[in-house]
């Protein structure tokens, strides 16, 4: 035995790479089951809804949409009330095209959207109903951007021969 220090063996650590890097696979979304179907009815339900919504803002076939708006807002902006309205309308159109093309965004915009209505409404006495209405409405739309994050980039299911 020598009494002189030996050198220590050392190793570098080996990392082995693939053969080949490979890109990272996308699971592929099958346009079909119930899920689906509610995301289908919740997707054209929010882009037919506020298209028709903001559309009747220049119109007042379906309701008398002044009516709904607290007269403190107009009050606060500084414009009248019926200016007001067509700018509404003109956001919810807006709205519903999102939602047609962009259901993941749309949703969460049409939420907020219901969550500043329903805000609006309950300055006001006798609208609690339809601010709680609303309210479920916003509820839909979250679903919605929820279930687009899943199905927005679905694939149609292989056909049977």
């Amino acid at each position: 035995m020598s009494a002189l220090p030996q050198p220590l063996e050392r190793h570098a650590p080996v990392v082995r790479r693939p053969a080949r890097a490979t890109a990272p696979t996308r699971e592929v979304v099958i346009a079909a089951g119930p899920a689906w179907q509610a995301f289908q009815l919740l997707h054209w339900a929010f882009v037919v809804l506020p298209l028709t919504a903001g559309a009747d803002k220049f119109f007042n076939v379906l309701a008398p949409w002044r009516e709904y708006l607290s007269p403190a807002i107009p009050d606060l902006l500084g414009v009248s009330a019926q200016r007001l309205m067509y700018t509404v309308g003109v956001v919810e159109i807006l709205a519903g095209l999102v939602v047609a093309f962009a259901p993941r965004v749309g949703g969460w915009l049409v939420a907020a959207w219901l969550w500043a209505i329903t805000l609006n409404l309950l300055t006001m006495p006798g609208y609690a109903d339809v601010a709680l209405r609303d309210a479920g409405l916003s509820l839909a739309a979250l679903a919605l951007a929820r279930l687009a994050a899943q199905y927005q980039d679905a694939v149609d299911p292989p056909r049977r021969g």
